[in-house]
C-alpha cells in the first residue's frame, strides 16, 4: 500500500499495541487511523461501524494478535505512517488518504 501510494513504510514495531474496538467488529466497514507512536503503542486504532468517544471503546491488543479478532489481512494499511486513515469493505472497496489532524495529540 505504501509503494502504491509514495510513502515511506513505518512498520509497527513487534509486540507493539494497537486500539482495537473489539466489540464493534463485524458492524460494517473497518475503519484504521494512525497517530504518532508513543511509549508501546503504535499509533492505530482500529473500529467497524460507527466511533464511539466511550473511554473504554478500544481494547489494546498486540499487533500479532490482530488476525484472532479481524479476519481481514490489515498488514498492508499497518505500514503505513502516521497521519493516515483507512477504510475497507473486505470486498472491493478501499480508501487511503492523509489528514494531518491525526498527527497533533
Amino acid at each position: 500500500m505504501c509503494e502504491k501510494i509514495g510513502v515511506k513504510p513505518d512498520r509497527p514495531t513487534p509486540n507493539s499495541i494497537i486500539g482495537l474496538a473489539i466489540d464493534s467488529l463485524g458492524n460494517g466497514v473497518i475503519h484504521g487511523l494512525r497517530h504518532p507512536s508513543e511509549q508501546n503503542t503504535n499509533g492505530w486504532y482500529i473500529w467497524s461501524g460507527d466511533y464511539s468517544e466511550y473511554e473504554d471503546f478500544f481494547k489494546p491488543v498486540c499487533k500479532e494478535h490482530l488476525n484472532e479478532y479481524i479476519k481481514i489481512d490489515l498488514e498492508k494499511y499497518l505500514d503505513l505512517p502516521a497521519g493516515y486513515r483507512f477504510l475497507i469493505d473486505g470486498n472491493q472497496y478501499e480508501d487511503v488518504w492523509f489528514d494531518e489532524s491525526l498527527l497533533e495529540i
